[in-house]
Formats: structure tokens, C-alpha cells, sequence
């Protein structure tokens, strides 16, 4: 395997793996998106969208940047790209992770806010403080 391969098989993995959690997540995702914002399906699907999007952003940016200060040599070619690779698998799932507690936690605060200002009349009110 030559290090032009090694740079192609890096790439092809890691990006289809990115496109292949991104859509899983979106499909899969938006269920507990609805409950985390109280049944609110278009604050969850713009969510969801939103979500995927900084997903993409992130992976394929970190995914770019491994490219770079590759010590190949000839011998170690293979387990050299698995573990690009597996890095990379790593921060796919920590960023869901972390995304799943960040929603859970705040989803139903950003559900009220949006609902207060939606049915308020006159001006618009401050949201109230983050849970701690």
C-alpha cells in the first residue's frame, strides 16, 4: 500500500463513515428531539437540521486536518491508517454523546422560551436562566 492509497482509503472511510452517523442520527434522532422540545416538531426538525449541519462542519474539517504530519513508512502503512481512522471514530461518538447531554439538559428550556414568544403579545421577553 503506498501512501497515496493509505491517503485515499483515510478519506473514503472516514467520510462515508461521517455521512453514514449523520444520516442514522438525523432519522433516529429526531424522535427524541420532539420529546427533549415538549412535542414541538418544527423546533425539533430545525434542530435536527442544525445539528447535522455543525456535524458535517466538524467532522469533515477534523477529518481534513489528520490529514496532515503523516510519518509513513512502508511497513506500517495499515495499522498507521486504522488508527487515523479510529481517532476519528472517536470524535464522532464523543460529539454525539456530548450533543445527546446538551439536548437533554437544555431542550425543554428552549422549547418554553420559544413557545413564550410565539404567544406573547407585545414585546418580546427575556428568557429565564439556564438550569444549573
Amino acid at each position: 500500500m503506498n501512501v497515496e492509497m493509505s491517503y485515499l482509503t483515510y478519506l473514503i472511510v472516514s467520510i462515508a463513515m461521517t455521512v453514514w452517523v449523520a444520516h442514522t442520527l438525523s432519522k433516529n434522532g429526531e424522535v427524541f428531539l420532539v420529546k427533549c422540545f415538549g412535542q414541538d416538531e418544527v423546533l425539533a426538525k430545525s434542530t435536527n437540521h442544525l445539528l447535522v449541519v455543525g456535524f458535517y462542519l466538524i467532522n469533515l474539517g477534523f477529518i481534513g486536518l489528520r490529514l496532515d504530519g503523516w510519518n509513513l513508512d512502508q511497513v506500517g502503512l495499515i495499522p498507521y491508517v486504522g488508527s487515523k481512522i479510529g481517532v476519528s471514530v472517536l470524535v464522532l461518538g464523543g460529539m454525539h454523546f456530548f450533543n445527546m447531554i446538551m439536548i437533554a439538559r437544555f431542550g425543554r428550556t428552549v422549547s418554553g422560551w420559544v413557545r413564550t414568544n410565539e404567544y406573547q403579545n407585545g414585546p418580546k421577553v427575556a428568557p429565564p436562566p439556564l438550569p444549573r
